[in-house]
């Protein structure tokens, strides 16, 4: 067991993957997991005591939304009554004016004694130590997590704010070292609650971690200072960024469901050709998109290295399916662990 030991979390909407790096030992030998995500798990709660026709308190730390907010909004159309602390009222919506139109009561104290009372946050340590110490692993000191945090929007569409900030990093040279953070920013309020939670974390966003993570294939890496598309197919969203040394140029991002193989296909041409526009991608319901103006097509047909759970809406298309280390569940969990490191390889051998 070595100090320079990693837990690496990547926090997604369907699944949080989980990752003890440990340079000490081959990469087939490291504590890989791949568990529901914590957003999955709170609905799976909610639901249940809206089955029971009991009301719920969330109590705990902001978190991200997706699962657990769909089950709110049906437990509440079930008439059934919902509270929650401010800071677990966040998960909903950064205004509380908006969380509370949308039904949900705000309160400092458990209101109701038949209520079932639930916890929300990103990371619960407590559990992940618990499980482990049953296999004699103990969890190491230094700790990095992503999650996907659109920034605090207190009026209009988060989306629309995610991809103002996401093109003020393009613009500002789009370093990849720039996106993991030891303080993040006000505005990241979510990557503020990882921080919270685990004083000490580094945080990042989900796609960046998967972009980093993807870097990691061999065959990804060769073609980095060529310049190529690196797709990350997640279980709630599709991000495509164009990649070259050590910036991205562009990016795109936009919702797994609404996303078929020619609309794929399509995205990435229009972000490689520079013809992508932003208002469309959010007018399809997608969160946004945003290329450097300094961005020119590399080659006449580019590199696309494609990673996530639901790559297989990329197939018959030509791409890379890369698999860092061997496992492609964990691109955004060694993306994580390569920019704690520093490592371009986490393992040399590998």
């Amino acid at each position: 067991m070595t100090a320079d030991r990693i837990l690496a979390m990547d926090i997604g909407g369907g699944t949080q993957d989980i990752l003890i790096y440990d340079p000490a030992q081959p990469a087939e030998n490291s504590v890989q997991l791949v568990l529901p995500a914590p957003t999955v798990l709170v609905a799976d709660q909610i639901r249940r005591a809206t089955a029971a026709g009991r009301p719920v308190f969330l109590t705990g730390e902001l978190m991200g939304g997706g699962a657990c907010v769909s089950a709110l909004k049906r437990h509440i159309a079930a008439r059934l009554p919902a509270y929650a602390t401010p800071t677990a009222a966040l998960t909903v919506r950064d205004n509380l004016d908006e969380v509370r139109r949308r039904g949900v009561q705000i309160v400092d104290a458990l209101p109701d004694p038949s209520a079932a009372i639930i916890a929300t946050g990103d990371v619960d340590l407590t559990a992940l130590r618990e499980i482990l110490a049953r296999y004699n692993v103990t969890l190491p000191e230094r700790v990095a997590v992503a999650v996907q945090d659109h920034g605090e929007c207190l009026a209009g569409q988060n989306r629309a704010l995610r991809f103002r900030l996401w093109r003020d990093c393009i613009l500002a040279g789009g370093a990849l070292r720039d996106l993991a953070y030891t303080t993040a920013p006000a505005h990241f309020t979510r990557m503020r609650a990882v921080q919270r939670a685990v004083p000490g974390a580094i945080v990042m966003d989900t796609a960046a971690a998967a972009i980093w993570g993807a870097l990691c294939d061999p065959a990804v890496s060769a073609r980095r200072d060529d310049g190529l598309i690196v797709v990350n197919v997640g279980n709630q969203h599709v991000v495509a960024a164009l990649v070259r040394g050590e910036r991205i140029f562009g990016l795109c991002e936009h919702h797994t469901v609404l996303v078929d193989r020619p609309k794929l296909q399509q995205l990435l041409r229009a972000l490689y050709d520079g013809t992508i526009s932003d208002e469309a991608v959010r007018a399809d319901n997608g969160h946004g998109a945003a290329v450097h103006p300094e961005h020119r097509p590399w080659t006449r047909v580019p590199f696309v290295a494609v990673t996530g759970p639901r790559r297989a809406l990329a197939g018959g298309l030509g791409y890379h399916f890369a698999a860092p280390y061997g496992n492609m569940m964990l691109s955004g969990a060694f993306g994580l662990a390569a920019a704690v490191s520093g490592r371009e390889r986490l393992w040399p051998s590998s």
